[in-house]
């Protein structure tokens, strides 16, 4: 099944600068009180029967739920004068201290008529009517006085059903009810909006801790070799560059005039959800996108043009968040984020690597030692490294602190004296010492950080290499050939399992789904091919 790309190509350069996107109206900020979120947690904990948890976060956070469980039962409570029940919903909430002394007078009176002598006494004695006394040692007497009175039979008369009624008015307003299960309606809530939004794939299982869908592995590993789907692009163009986005949902494409562009994967067709896309507006650079990224979280793109140019994205907006316009003196050929997505690594066919912060829009570190174009960069050793491959031949291994250049590594040579150049390397799922380089030359090569040999992908006949991938758990890597055919290795014995042609013109490059056992190639024919078992 094929879709056209369906967008509108600006003729005017002027307008190409960047994205063409609908005027943001300013947005409505909801505020929320961190302490409604704490009370919304201890509810939670209360729920289900979490005590010392309740106790733990109530006392550091020195807040109270302030809630009960009705509050027509509360009140009722009240205006009967149940005030055992009142007292024990009380205990815990936090209310005006003289609410507290209003509640605790109007109990003390009943009690004194009832000729509840000894809780009268009792509740005379407690910290809240002591602290009356202190501040108001008047009305503490004053209230005093009426027990003794009772006491000799002279009880004053008073009407207690008014003063329960104004007692119940003014303690509601202290009290509320938070219904059952809040917080877990409060997040269906926040989810079914983001699914409404787009944000959220529907029926995709969701983590929760990072808001985004989670992407499911498949148990085996299978070479793929059906075509499932194609992307036609518009007349006279095709992508020079295309990236999985971390949870498999999504594809981003840079093509030769300038668009980035959406894809949805499980119809390989243009995400239409995403507002700016529906109306055929693009995130766009003024030439030719040669490399894309996405951040960890899958938020962001990154993208590089043919000028030296790199733009970063929010992609669900299509807003550009950082333009770094001098970023390189020639066309960047790759970019990857840093792993807390605050920086960007690139690289350029001005034969330098350079780390750009996203906050700054500065050069924080340049890499210098190739003597040609830099091909491709990545992270590497948990971040702390940097690989890069060039034109010049070799692999250096990059100290990301220092910037020195601690090893360099020339893959094995068809000649003597050749310099084949290295096209693309690759993180080895199955060991985190290893990487996979693909030079321009017939071999596929699986080394270590030291520059040895483990494994090699070999083609019999005299073929070039132009791009490969590895597979996400690292049981098979595909080189794509310069005959336009795809070559599928397996990984433990480096046998060729399968061998098909994927393009009737050049081919330009190739990208393996995150989770799913899916390869997509692309050329110059205008096409992007997405290949499954």
């Amino acid at each position: 099944m094929g879709t056209d790309s369906g967008k509108k190509r600006k003729a005017d350069e002027s307008t190409s600068t960047g994205p063409a996107l609908p005027q943001e109206g300013k947005a409505h900020v909801v505020q929320v009180d961190a302490i409604d979120v704490v009370k919304i947690i201890l509810q939670f904990c209360k729920e289900n029967n979490l005590k010392r948890s309740f106790e733990v976060i109530r006392d550091e956070c020195q807040t109270s739920l302030n809630t009960v469980d009705s509050i027509d039962t509360f009140l009722s409570d009240i205006n009967t004068g149940k005030w055992d029940a009142v007292l024990s919903q009380v205990a815990h909430l936090q209310i005006p201290q003289m609410k507290y002394v209003d509640l605790y007078e109007q109990i003390i009176l009943e009690m004194s008529d009832l000729k509840e002598f000894v809780l009268a006494t009792q509740l005379l004695k407690s910290s809240v009517m002591m602290l009356l006394r202190k501040e108001d040692e008047t009305r503490y007497l004053s209230i005093e006085n009426a027990i003794q009175e009772a006491r000799q039979g002279r009880p004053q008369p008073r009407s207690n059903k008014d003063k329960r009624a104004k007692l119940a008015r003014s303690l509601s307003q202290e009290v509320s009810v938070i219904p059952p299960s809040r917080l877990m309606t409060i997040v269906g809530q926040a989810l079914k909006w983001q699914r409404m939004q787009g944000v959220l794939p529907a029926g995709a299982e969701i983590d929760l801790l990072r808001g985004v869908a989670v992407g499911k592995m498949e148990e085996e590993e299978r070479c793929p070799t059906t075509l499932s789907n194609t992307i036609r692009f518009g007349k006279d163009c095709h992508i020079e560059c295309a990236k999985f986005s971390p949870d498999g949902l999504v594809l981003a494409t840079g093509s030769v005039d300038g668009f980035v562009e959406i894809w949805d994967t499980s119809t390989f067709k243009l995400k239409t959800d995403l507002s700016y896309q529906a109306s055929d507006q693009f995130m766009l650079h003024s030439c030719a996108v040669l490399c894309v990224d996405f951040g960890r979280d899958g938020e962001l793109i990154c993208s590089g043009d043919q000028d030296g140019k790199i733009k970063v994205w929010r992609y669900r907006s299509g807003k550009c968040i950082r333009e770094l316009k001098n970023a390189h003196s020639m066309g960047v050929t790759t970019v990857a984020f840093s792993r807390d997505g605050g920086q960007v690594l690139s690289g350029s066919f001005d034969a330098v690597i350079r780390i750009h912060g996203l906050k700054s829009g500065r050069i924080l570190k340049e890499f210098r030692g190739h003597t040609s174009y830099v091909n491709h960069a990545i992270y590497f050793n948990h971040g702390q490294q940097i690989l890069s491959g060039s034109s010049d031949g070799t692999v250096h291994i990059w100290e990301l602190k220092t910037t020195e250049c601690v090893k360099k590594i020339r893959p094995p040579q068809r000649h003597a004296g050749d310099e084949a150049s290295v096209l693309s390397i690759h993180l080895y799922p199955k060991n985190n010492d290893y990487f996979i380089v693909c030079n321009r030359s017939s071999t596929v090569y699986l080394m270590t950080q030291e520059g040895q040999v483990v494994k090699s992908f070999h083609l019999e006949k005299e073929q070039n290499f132009i791009q490969a991938c590895v597979s996400t758990q690292g049981e098979y890597v595909y080189g794509l050939g310069a005959d336009r055919k795809l070559y599928c290795f397996q990984t433990d014995d480096t046998r060729l399992e399968e061998v098909f042609e994927v393009s009737e013109v050049e081919s330009i490059g190739l990208v393996h789904h995150p989770f799913k056992n899916l390869v997509a190639t692309y050329g110059t024919d205008g096409m992007l091919k997405a290949w499954v078992p």
